[in-house]
């Protein structure tokens, strides 16, 4: 627990020097004040026509009403969320390589299993903030620009699959750190976590997307009901065993690889 406090100590130090701390920030207020604007947009057909795209786009809500809204942000979250806190876990890996600090830190007298899961706990604090500050941010925005609809059902089903959603994405990050580790860097990192969203895109459009472990955080945040996007039980079995693949094989290989 004392090398474990040590490491946590020193990572919280570099998150409060770094600027990408602040940019994921920004990012993650970003995201849904655009969603807020498609919904006033949606709201206002003769606005919608005279903008054409953006227009049409603001149709993606299904319902412009809380309901829809609320539905989108979940739907963000399983997305954004995944590239947001993929790149946050990457930083967080693959900075030491960048900055060539890796020996430095490899040098000090803690065992690397602590410097790996200070780095997860940081990682981990890092994304429930940003996810408390989207879901913050488009409520306020809902409220700001009149969305219609709200009641009280809404908002508690969307919170608890909101919390849900947020957490299963925040379990996809431990693959990452290993990527990050692995290739010394967040390049590969970032592409792997890009090719996932991809491949969850059409894994779930053949029906396999409870069975996909970076499709499974999406297919929550769908309608139910919807065809192939049924949550079994093995889905949470195999989204928790991928979170342990990444998580002991990220704190396997700072203990065997050679990092020189």
């Amino acid at each position: 627990m004392k090398y474990l406090t040590i490491a946590l100590i020193t990572e919280f130090m570099k998150l409060r020097r770094s600027k990408i701390f602040w940019i994921t920030i920004v990012f993650f207020i970003f995201v849904p004040i655009m969603m807020g604007l498609l919904m006033l947009v949606a709201q206002h057909p003769d606005i919608a026509a005279k903008l054409g795209i953006v227009g049409t786009k603001a149709n993606f809500f299904g319902e412009n009403n809380w309901e829809g809204y609320l539905m989108m942000q979940n739907q963000i979250i399983a997305s954004v969320g995944l590239i947001g806190f993929g790149f946050v876990t990457s930083w967080v890996f693959g900075r030491e390589y960048i900055d060539r600090t890796i020996t430095n830190i490899l040098a000090l007298p803690v065992p690397r299993s602590a410097i790996v899961s200070a780095k997860f706990i940081i990682v981990a604090i890092w994304c429930i903030l940003l996810a408390i500050i989207l879901f913050v941010t488009c409520i306020l925005i809902g409220n700001i620009i009149g969305i219609p609809g709200w009641t009280q059902q809404i908002f508690s089903d969307f919170i608890s699959k909101y919390i849900l959603i947020s957490g299963l994405t925040i379990l996809l990050c431990s693959p990452v750190a290993f990527i990050a580790s692995f290739s010394r860097g967040i390049i590969a990192a970032l592409a792997f976590v890009i090719l996932m969203l991809i491949m969850a895109q059409f894994v779930a459009l053949v029906g396999l997307g409870p069975y996909f472990p970076w499709a499974i955080p999406g297919v929550h945040s769908v309608p139910e009901g919807t065809d192939g996007m049924k949550i079994v039980s093995a889905s949470y079995i195999i989204l928790f065993v991928t979170s342990l693949i990444g998580y002991f094989g990220t704190i396997a290989w700072w203990r065997m690889a050679d990092h020189k």
